[in-house]
């Protein structure tokens, strides 16, 4: 609990002086410049050599390719255009972001270096669009008294900012900021255009087909109670975009907001929505309900459908993949795990059974049997959500927290009492299959769903299912070729048959950068007498393991982590593939299938934080993490 509040609480019991001390360290800057020099000096002092981390290198840029190349980056990171990511600290731009998105190093808000290992292949900068207009309105050259000093709280914030800011945006309808301050409607409006003209300007200028692709984006954010997320990043496929962004000032729910985009998104203007954090949600993200409270109608369950085929289920607070507690015991659901179950009567703070990825495709499969669709057949992504203009920046000796001076340096982030969101994780990437790296390609393929998810490492993974997929396709020259012409890629369909079960083939390569892999799982999902079941089966192993016959399960790895410098044992896999039967298919069930892969223990940030400092890793969180990929879900349906 941060200082301001115990203040607040204990001020009744401190009479005038706690009265009048309260309101001083409410007035005192959050981080005053002394404190920044102080943070400077920790920094200066840790030891970056204290482990060997990989060196840069060079962009790769492949040819086009019929059966797909595989391209990684980020679709939500926020620059200093972002409201809050400016309040805490961070001053890197547009073009900032997008020269790291190249591989170029950056300083965070106390000069930590940051850069990436390998530069990305397409970029997203998904600004806040409830915050367009106030660095334009801060600009102007005639100002009110009260936008002036607005402006200079913006600059060097103080607790009572923060805490004003938290109540404002915690109002429904949400309470606009900019309006108040410029006087007319259309001034206000002016301005907002201005942030998002210059947002879709410099993807534009950015944009290099073959190179990096820069999709013109915004983050549509209404505000939910205790720091919910029911928020959502809109992509544009190319720069034919509305003339304006609606935000949670203008769109009250994402059904305002969907309907607001077609009515402005006319072609050839394009966009879909991604939805992140269904972990924050509070139960809102698959409940069928409005952030109001109403319920979706046949209608709205078609609209979601169109627009959004894609949700964000990995990135800094957390997985969403699945929990223990809601039909589930996979062990592996626990993996970088933010938040706990909700208990009786909870509301907020907790996940709830539709909070997460798996159970909202499991309730798309009781959909489809109601509605006679499915509108929650959505692929699977990762991507970092970073407030430091560093996108795709998850690797987790590169981690500097995700929130400027909030979240660094090493001592910020590791030692009480100044420790904070010690289950953060640096995020993840989105990776697309796709024939070239250009705008349209790219968003083809995620409308398409051939697209999955990591938690950072850029394993490389594919999956198809089909009838007639036979092992011996693994001994195949051209694999991709064979596996294209005889079934369906991932966030593909198969109609059910009767003539026999469905094979699926999945092939992982290591990330050259990280550890081995372990394991390929697949996940199965299905209706039976109108609930949902699932289960896991591990279908390949390194070293030599198999799958228990009763369990499905491989035994665990026997790799290691050197705590003392991060290296690693040389034992598992560079690749893994299989052509695995679903014996126990049923025609008359509707199911989906995902691959999940697994690789050996490296060491989490948290360890990385230590060796800089000179200390041992935490005891009160793992030192070690088993980085994943997951495919998006193949859907098998007999309607």
């Amino acid at each position: 609990m941060r200082w301001w509040v115990w203040a607040i609480l204990g001020v009744a019991g401190l009479g005038a002086a706690g009265f009048f001390y309260v309101q001083s360290r409410l007035n005192a800057p959050v981080v005053s410049e002394d404190a920044i020099a102080e943070l400077r000096s920790e920094v200066a002092a840790q030891n970056e050599t204290a482990f060997n981390a990989p060196q840069p290198e060079p962009a790769l840029y492949p040819p086009t390719q019929p059966t797909k190349n595989v391209y990684f980056g980020d679709l939500h990171v926020h620059s200093a255009n972002s409201f809050d990511s400016y309040l805490f600290g961070n001053r890197l731009s547009l073009d900032d972001a997008y020269r790291f998105a190249r591989g170029e190093r950056v300083e965070n808000a106390v000069g930590e270096v940051m850069q990436l290992t390998r530069p990305l292949d397409f970029v997203a900068i998904t600004d806040h669009a409830e915050g367009f207009g106030l660095h334009e309105a801060c600009d102007l050259a005639q100002k009110s008294a009260d936008l002036q000093a607005y402006c200079d709280r913006m600059e060097r914030p103080d607790a009572r900012f923060f805490l004003e800011l938290r109540a404002q945006g915690e109002k429904r309808p949400p309470q606009q900021i900019l309006d108040g301050f410029v006087g007319e409607a259309d001034t206000a409006n002016a301005l907002k255009t201005a942030t998002w003209r210059r947002t879709v300007e410099a993807a534009d200028r950015h944009n290099a087909p073959g190179e990096l692709t820069a999709f013109a984006a915004y983050e549509y954010s209404p505000p939910l109670l205790d720091r919910g997320k029911i928020h959502r990043n809109v992509i544009f496929k190319s720069s034919d975009t509305p003339n304006h962004a609606p935000s949670a000032f203008d769109a009250l729910t994402e059904l305002d907001l969907w309907r607001q985009l077609n009515e402005g998104c006319q072609q050839p203007c394009s966009y879909l929505t991604i939805p992140h954090n269904p972990n924050k949600s509070w139960g809102l993200a698959f409940a069928g309900v409005t952030i109001d409270g109403d319920a979706y109608t046949d209608e709205d369950w078609r609209l979601r459908q169109e627009v959004e085929p894609l949700v964000e289920m990995f990135q800094v607070k957390g997985n969403s993949e699945c929990v223990i507690g809601f039909g589930t015991t996979d062990e592996d659901c626990a993996f970088e795990q933010f938040l706990p179950v909700c208990k009786d009567g909870q509301e907020t703070g907790c996940i709830f059974p539709t909070s997460m990825i798996r159970d909202g495709l499991k309730k798309g499969l009781t959909l489809e049997d109601d509605l006679g669709f499915n509108p929650l057949a959505f692929g699977l992504i990762g991507s970092t959500d970073v407030h430091n203009s560093n996108p795709g920046d998850a690797e987790e000796y590169d981690y500097r927290g995700a929130s400027g001076i909030f979240s660094a340096p090493a001592k910020t982030r590791l030692t009480a009492p100044r420790a904070r969101s010690l289950n953060n994780n640096p995020g993840g990437l989105a990776a697309i299959w796709s024939e070239e790296n250009t705008r349209a390609a790219l968003f083809e393929a995620m409308q398409r769903k051939e697209v999955y998810a990591t938690s950072g490492t850029r394993i490389r993974l594919r999956f198809f299912a089909g009838f007639d997929l036979a092992p011996e396709l693994l001994s195949t020259p051209d694999l991709a070729e064979a596996a294209y012409a005889s079934g369906v890629p991932m966030g593909g369909a198969l109609q059910a048959s009767t003539d026999g079960p469905p094979s699926f083939l999945v092939w992982a390569m290591r990330d050259p950068l990280s550890a081995p892999l372990d394991r390929i799982q697949i996940i199965k999902a299905w209706t039976e007498n109108g609930e949902a079941q699932e289960q896991v089966f591990d279908i390949v192993c390194s070293n030599g393991r198999t799958p228990d016959a009763e369990t499905a399960r491989c035994s665990e790895t026997d790799a290691s982590v050197d705590l003392s410098d991060c290296s690693l044992t040389s034992t598992g896999a560079a690749d893994l593939k299989r052509v695995w039967t679903d014996m126990d298919y049923a025609p008359d069930q509707n199911a989906f299938y995902y691959a999940r892969v697994i690789e050996n223990p490296t060491c989490r940030w948290s360890t990385y934080d230590s060796l800089r400092l000179g200390q041992a890793p935490l005891s009160v969180i793992a030192p070690t993490i088993q980085e994943m990929a997951w495919s998006s879900p193949i859907w098998i349906s007999p309607h």
